[in-house]
């Protein structure tokens, strides 16, 4: 329900960046890692204050040398970190909107969120840039949601491709951007990322064709360390 930050292209921030955001991710991307860099450490951690500070101090002078202001250090954080930029209101709209649901529960005065009947609005849309203006309305489940549904999602993959190619496939799908996907099916482990004697063991099998190890219509399931729950998807082989 949140629009993704914008991609800069690579190029841009290399060559001619146009905003002080490409300046932050010149930093971030290219000058942490370049050779003979004065980086405080190899690995960049982003809550780090010493580490922020070297790239607000690289993006700083990059900008200065075209001519681009308003590099700052939140707003390196908030490049660095994709932080969402929130007000001491939104605390306080949520606030209100918890103890308006608080009173109609006590009083009875009127229908609350959430109430279980056909139709039921679950879902309070707020918003206040001109005036306040509020809205209600159902916000459906869907049953295939890889996040809170139970039941696996559908996705066609090549028989022919090795479970390594699979596994590659998963990182650059928008319905799974995993990142360091663990498989498994109903009857065997096909790939685990840890414990490393697991990752020994199943290896091999990242040579292996699917269609060798996974029927048509066979469901996997999907566990990544980047996330808490485990994802379903039902494989359809196509040519």
């Amino acid at each position: 329900m949140h629009a993704p930050r914008a991609a800069v292209p690579l190029c841009t921030i290399a060559t001619i960046p146009r905003q002080p955001q490409h300046c932050i991710e010149w930093a971030h991307q290219i000058a942490w890692g370049a050779e003979g860099s004065t980086a405080p450490s190899s690995a960049l951690d982003n809550d780090d204050p010493a580490h922020i500070t070297w790239l607000y101090e690289q993006a700083s002078r990059r900008a200065k040398e075209f001519g681009i202001e308003g590099v700052t250090y939140s707003m390196t954080q908030g490049v660095v970190k994709n932080i969402i930029p929130a007000i001491a209101s939104t605390n306080a709209v949520i606030a209100a909107a918890c103890a308006n649901e608080a009173v109609k529960l006590c009083t009875a005065a009127n229908k609350t969120l959430g109430t279980p009947e056909e139709g039921a609005e679950n879902y309070m849309m707020y918003t206040g840039d001109e005036g306040v203006y509020t809205y209600t309305f159902e916000h459906q489940k869907k049953d295939d949601c890889p996040v809170c549904g139970n039941l696996a999602r559908h996705m066609e993959v090549k028989g022919k491709w090795t479970l390594a190619e699979f596994i590659e496939s998963l990182k650059e799908r928008p319905e799974a951007q995993l990142k360091n996907p663990s498989i498994t099916t109903g009857s065997a482990s096909l790939y685990f990322t840890s414990p490393a004697a697991l990752e020994e063991q199943t290896r091999p099998n990242l040579k292996r064709k699917l269609d060798e190890m996974v029927s048509d219509g066979e469901e996997v399931n999907i566990t990544d360390p980047a996330f808490t729950t485990a994802f379903k998807f039902k494989l359809s082989f196509r040519d």
